[in-house]
Parts: structure tokens; sequence; C-alpha cells
């Protein structure tokens, strides 16, 4: 057994695609919906061949046609499942992709937001023209802001 770094690995961030404002959400609603599909339609195939499994205690095995009544069975409670199912499954997924999608637009204007004022302090801190205590007053109130602590009390 080889044991090598992680490093060494291809590890490729997944491209997402940027949007008119220029951050990127990588919440695909399509996936989503995909997702619940191939869920409910695997829940549905589930609950069938239990059906029909549950229907073979009860149809005797010498019965004509066995197989097919069984398949029936299995095949009817799996399409009643899948319609029951289905509607409510996509309809929750596209709630909570759009709440995680805005969730995540705020999360990346909040953090686009952070470089531009740290872009602009630390212009700023390279101007000589700035006095030395404006210098440290921002940057401690960008820091305070960045740690979420709301209040800040200054000195006259």
């Amino acid at each position: 057994m080889n044991i090598s770094s992680v490093s060494a690995y291809d590890c490729r961030k997944p491209s997402f695609s940027h949007n008119k404002n220029g951050y990127e959400n990588p919440i695909n609603r399509r996936a989503e919906k995909g997702l619940a599909v191939w869920g409910s339609v695997g829940v549905s195939t589930l609950v069938g061949g239990t059906a029909a499994g549950i229907g073979s205690c009860f149809i005797k095995s010498g019965v004509k046609n066995r197989g097919w009544k069984l398949g029936a069975i299995g095949i009817a409670a799996g399409l009643i499942s899948l319609a029951l199912t289905l509607p409510a499954k996509i309809y929750d997924t596209k709630v909570k992709a759009f709440a995680r999608e805005k969730e995540m637009d705020v999360f990346s204007r909040d953090k686009e937001l952070k470089s531009n004022i740290m872009e602009e302090v630390d212009k700023e801190v390279k101007d000589e023209d700035v006095s030395l205590d404006k210098k440290i007053n921002d940057y401690a109130t960008v820091q305070m802001a960045n740690n979420g602590n709301g209040l800040l009390v200054k000195g006259a």
C-alpha cells in the first residue's frame, strides 16, 4: 500500500458559473430537482418491491400468473407512492434550493465587500499622508466588524 501526500492527487476545484454581479453561487436548481426525483423514484421502487413481497404471502404459489399479479401489485404500489410523494418532494426541494441560493448570495456579497474594505484599508496604510492614529483607528474598526463586535466606543 502506497501512502502519498494529498497534494500529489489531482484536486480540482469545482467551477461555478458567474452571474451578472460577478460573484459565484454553487447552488444548481436542476441538479437539486434531479436528485429529488431520483430519490423519490428509489423510495417508490422500494415501496413497490415491499408490496410485491407482502402480496406473495397472500397469493399462493400454485395460482395461475402469480408473477404477473405480484408484479402488477408492486408496480401499482410504486406508482401510487410516486404520485403521492414526488410533487411534495419537488416543491420542498425548490424552496430549500431557493433559500440556500439566497444565503450563498448574501455570503458571496459579504465576502466581496470585506475584500473591498480590506483593500481600501491597505491602500490607506500604504499612504504616507494619512496619520498613524487614523490608520490604527480604521484598521481596528474593520477588525472589530470582522469579529462581530457591533459596538465600538471611540474616544473623542
